[in-house]
């Protein structure tokens, strides 16, 4: 098998380097590169992941991301799908016991999971693997032996099990077990490389410890930062609903972009775009001197997470569009139309919402209605009471990207 020819060091470094958190340590996969370089055989660079849902976000991108820098550098990508470990849930960055799934669950969200990472991933040069595959080979007296290499102690070093005991919070002992499962998947594919984001610290460094447990050479750790989401306060996830789903449409991908804080710019140029390291310097310095436009930065920005997930045609329209509809105040294009009677007829606004699959339940359609963010036919709403007159042509809107047209039959 031919080997490969990998850059320089240094210039892989400074790929590698790009958005790092920590590299734990910098010398060890520096000569683990220089080790690759010379003998033509990649790295293997692990990352894993529990399914817990399967939808990923520009959160999860960018470990995929940085995955994919080393895919492109010549290495060997190992996704590991945690169908096992996400029955056990990870409690690392929780402040309580993660809700653990079943295996079929774990499996099926893992199937969506890849085929959304493949948005970011070569899928044919990554290796997909199951750690079910070893972890549910392993007999009592395996988990025995492997729980005896790490002491409560050690365990209670992780932050969040070190705020959940001092607060009294019930810690079960198979969430102890969590690193000590994910350790081992380090063990079976003999990673060089892992990463993770950092909150997966403690996670990653027992992983060296227990390969080193059994012989492997221990694996380099690379730490990324965990992206803050649209709102400027807390991490990106669906549950604080300050997301951008990489499989989001067009017109949402770039309006949810262009709501980001002026802050959060440069740190999105830099951990969810490819732009040349130069031009991530120029937006840098622009930036602190003051002298950077923040709304054409972003909507550069958006511009080019819609092309990286959709195309050029796709981000040029998904402007236009926003253009129209915000700037100029008009209604999209493409907006989802519903049928209605000839003759018309009522609704309550509340029943239109959830008709319109724009809330999920009356509460949530009530906070949208006190918010101010519901219209019709161009006139807000202001009560929950009210009574919409369903007509072709007229138009409901809920917050700033949700729309429906009505149209008679």
């Amino acid at each position: 098998m031919a080997k490969t020819k990998f850059p320089p060091v240094a210039e892989q470094m400074d790929v590698i380097k790009r958005g790092a958190s920590e590299i734990i340590p910098e010398e060890e996969l520096v000569a683990k590169l220089e080790k690759s370089r010379k003998s033509g055989e990649p790295l293997m660079v692990k990352l894993g992941c529990d399914p817990s849902r399967p939808d990923l976000h520009l959160g999860h991108s960018v470990a995929l991301r940085k995955m994919a820098q080393f895919q492109r550098l010549g290495h060997q990508a190992v996704l590991i799908i945690g169908d096992f470990t996400g029955m056990i849930g990870d409690p690392s960055g929780r402040n309580a016991a993660r809700p653990s799934l079943t295996l079929e669950e774990t499996r099926k969200n893992g199937e969506t999971y890849f085929a959304q990472a493949s948005k970011i991933l070569d899928a044919e040069k990554t290796r997909i693997v199951h750690n079910s595959d070893w972890l549910g080979k392993m007999s009592f007296e395996d988990v025995i032996r492997l729980a005896s290499k790490y002491t409560v102690a050690r365990m209670l070093e992780r932050d969040d099990f070190t705020k959940r005991y001092k607060r009294g919070d019930a810690i079960s002992l198979h969430e102890f077990l969590y690193p000590l499962a994910q350790a081992m998947d380090s063990v079976a594919i003999k990673s060089d490389v892992e990463l993770g984001g950092t909150d997966q610290k403690f996670n990653l460094l027992v992983g060296r410890d227990i390969q080193r447990e059994h012989g492997v050479e221990p694996q380099a750790i690379l730490t990324m930062p965990l992206l803050v989401g649209t709102d400027g306060v807390e991490k990106m996830s669906k549950s604080y609903d300050n997301y951008i789903g990489v499989a989001d449409a067009p017109p949402e991908m770039y309006g949810k972009t262009l709501s980001i804080p002026d802050e959060l710019i440069a740190t999105y140029y830099e951990l969810t775009t490819d732009i040349p390291n130069e031009e991530l310097a120029e937006i840098k310095t622009a930036l602190e001197k003051g002298e950077g436009n923040p709304r054409d930065l972003k909507r550069r920005l958006a511009r080019e997470i819609v092309t990286l997930y959709h195309d050029a045609d796709a981000a040029k329209e998904a402007e236009e569009n926003f253009d129209r509809v915000f700037v100029k105040k008009g209604t999209p294009d493409d907006m989802p139309t519903t049928r209605i009677d000839a003759e018309g007829g009522e609704r309550n606004i509340l029943d239109a919402i959830l008709d319109a699959e724009f809330a999920s339940s009356k509460s949530e359609a009530k906070r949208l209605v006190k918010q101010g963010g519901v219209a019709y036919d161009g006139e807000k709403i202001t009560s929950f009471d009210e009574t919409i007159a369903l007509k072709d042509g007229a138009v409901l809107k809920v917050g700033k990207r949700k729309f429906m047209k009505y149209a008679a039959s």
